[in-house]
């Protein structure tokens, strides 16, 4: 009777008037992203105040946490993607079994990092320091963030269950919570409450701040979706491993894993290249990185919400809503990226005080920051295009543009223009990858339109 009643109720992705819907379903995800961003800046803020070997253990845990990151997105954007297209098709079946098949994934995935947490964390940061209190800080550290991960991966599955239905409200309250909860209980931890009898963690006390937000956060995304999303049955009937299901899920979410793995790799790779220069480059490349993503989180989360709507509307057989919505996409990431430029260029020193930066610091951080955003523009059309990739299963040319970004065109020209022993020249490597990303882009797009969404309107 329910699955009847929901037929009589068209889904807003298909009927809501596309600029409506657009915002209605990236603002929520927005919103969550910021506060995400936000916390990112606090929590280095806090694990500061125990000593430089704690800032340097949580430094040395980002590859591992962003790898955790890449496979719970990887998998949780797959499913989006099947998911929002079996409900544009009104194909119920197949859309329990997308989200079946993503928690049987998600499983998986869930005890490699444990096995990781215990037997692979101390040899990890034995690998890269021999510095005793960012070992055993940094092994508790990330043991207990890969012991735990669980927490992280159904609260993003989860979530993406929410967006694809177009339920991104939920999503916002639990990443919301699930941040705002991680900030409040960071200091409680790291530093001890004595009359609440919890004793001073240090750098593990991040870590459980970390988990329990996270874990809050998939409660909450868990239950919305037990009890306010219609669209999706959550069954054990379902969890069983289809090939028609992990699939298409596997073919869209492996070049998102990918994507982030690359992006590991050229962080690491620009730390060598600027540590030619000194250590103060590399921590202006570092403090860029916090500050953009105020402004790329918000760029990430119009994506989303266009791989949800493009997914469905494919599934439908709507061209005129992908074309309308990639279109509407790409205006408002451009508003958003030139907002971007404009801050880097007329504030960047600033930006750059929050950091209690030396004189040097922000010598080199003010050039770096008014050449680096020269690329914002590009990058909004690049990205905001790259979601009809993997909404309509071509999650290779997702991978191939990012190989160009960050891999073939960035770090070589980076490399090339550091033989001219000058730090500056090196920041003009991003928007020279920039314009050979957005080329090959539009090369991509043209080639899925005339395949993908020309051939609905006959």
């Amino acid at each position: 009777m329910r699955q009847e009643n929901q037929k009589l109720q068209p889904n807003k992705m298909g009927t809501m008037p596309i600029t409506r819907l657009l915002v209605n379903m990236a603002l929520p995800m927005i919103i969550s992203m910021l506060v995400q961003a936000l916390y990112n800046v606090v929590d280095s803020i806090y694990v500061s105040r125990i000593s430089e070997s704690a800032v340097t253990a949580l430094s040395l845990a980002f590859p591992v946490q962003n790898i955790q990151i890449g496979f719970a997105t990887g998998i949780g954007v797959g499913v989006n993607a099947l998911l929002s297209k079996s409900l544009g098709q009104n194909n119920r079946e197949t859309a329990n079994r997308a989200a079946g098949n993503g928690i049987f994934l998600v499983a998986i995935v869930t005890v490699a990092f444990i096995l990781f947490g215990i037997f692979g964390s101390r040899p990890y940061y034995a690998m890269q320091s021999d510095v005793a209190e960012t070992v055993e800080g940094g092994t508790a550290y990330i043991a207990i963030c890969c012991m735990f991960s669980a927490g992280i991966f159904v609260e993003i599955l989860a979530e993406r269950l929410l967006q694809a239905s177009g339920r991104t409200i939920y999503t916002m309250i639990t990443q919301g919570v699930g941040a705002i909860a991680n900030i409040i209980l960071d200091p409680v931890f790291i530093f001890g409450v004595e009359w609440l009898g919890i004793p001073a963690m240090g750098i593990a006390g991040a870590a459980v701040a970390t988990v329990i937000g996270q874990w809050l956060a998939a409660v909450l995304a868990v239950i919305f979706n037990i009890k306010r999303n219609p669209d999706v049955q959550l069954a054990i009937s379902y969890i069983k491993p289809r090939r028609n299901a992990i699939g298409p899920i596997l073919v869209v979410g492996i070049p998102s894993i990918i994507m982030v793995g690359i992006g590991s790799v050229m962080n690491f790779c620009m730390n060598q290249i600027l540590q030619g220069f000194s250590e103060t480059a590399t921590g202006v490349f570092g403090i860029y990185f916090k500050l953009q993503s105020f402004f790329f989180m918000p760029l990430f989360g119009i994506n989303n919400a266009t791989i949800s709507i493009v997914a469905y509307n494919y599934g439908a057989g709507n061209p005129k809503r992908i074309t309308g919505t990639l279109k509407r996409s790409c205006i408002v990431a451009s508003g958003i990226m030139l907002v971007g430029l404009l801050t880097f260029q007329l504030a960047p020193e600033l930006l750059l005080s929050i950091f209690n930066p030396s004189e040097e610091f922000l010598r080199i951080g003010r050039s770096a920051l008014r050449i680096i955003s020269i690329h914002f523009p590009l990058a909004a059309i690049g990205i905001a295009l790259g979601a009809s990739f993997q909404a309509l299963g071509n999650g290779l040319y997702s991978t191939i543009t990012s190989l160009c970004r960050q891999m073939l065109a960035l770090l070589p020209a980076a490399y090339l223009l550091s033989l001219s022993g000058e730090v500056t020249a090196v920041w003009w490597a991003f928007p020279i990858a920039e314009v050979v990303s957005l080329i090959v882009t539009l090369l991509f797009f043209l080639r899925i339109y005339k395949k993908k969404i020309q051939p609905l309107a006959k």
